[in-house]
């Protein structure tokens, strides 16, 4: 994981490491659709990210930084789904279901800032 203040290099590491970690998951008829499912909330959260940092306004800024936000708490969801599948995995997805949560609080704390229009405290 990636600590720190570079949140488009942690949210870009996060997206890699959630498809490092399902390229290693057997694929059977419950896996399938969740890693899908993960794979696509995961990487999104980077994507929006980028996104929020070419913001055309601050409105816009704020919208892409709380589906940061959606986004990374789907990510738990389906990390759970996995732990239930995956009994195996279950101490390494309690470290990826972490990141998920420091990102989800990361950017409620972004998007709270942006919102009281405090823009020294943004993150970029």
């Amino acid at each position: 994981m990636v600590s720190g203040y570079d949140l488009e290099e942690r949210t870009a590491k996060f997206g890699e490491d959630i498809i490092k970690l399902c390229q290693r998951i057997r694929i059977n008829e419950y896996n399938k659709s969740l890693i899908g499912q993960i794979i696509r909330s995961a990487t999104s959260v980077g994507a929006n990210y980028m996104e929020a940092n070419g913001a055309a306004s601050k409105k816009d800024f704020i919208n892409k930084i709380f589906i940061c936000k959606k986004e990374a708490q789907e990510t738990k969801h389906w990390l759970r789904m996995l732990a239930v599948c995956n009994e195996d995995l279950k101490k390494e997805l309690r470290i990826y279901w972490s990141e998920a949560q420091e990102l989800t609080m990361i950017f409620q704390k972004i998007g709270m800032t942006s919102r009281k229009g405090n823009d020294k405290e943004i993150v970029n």
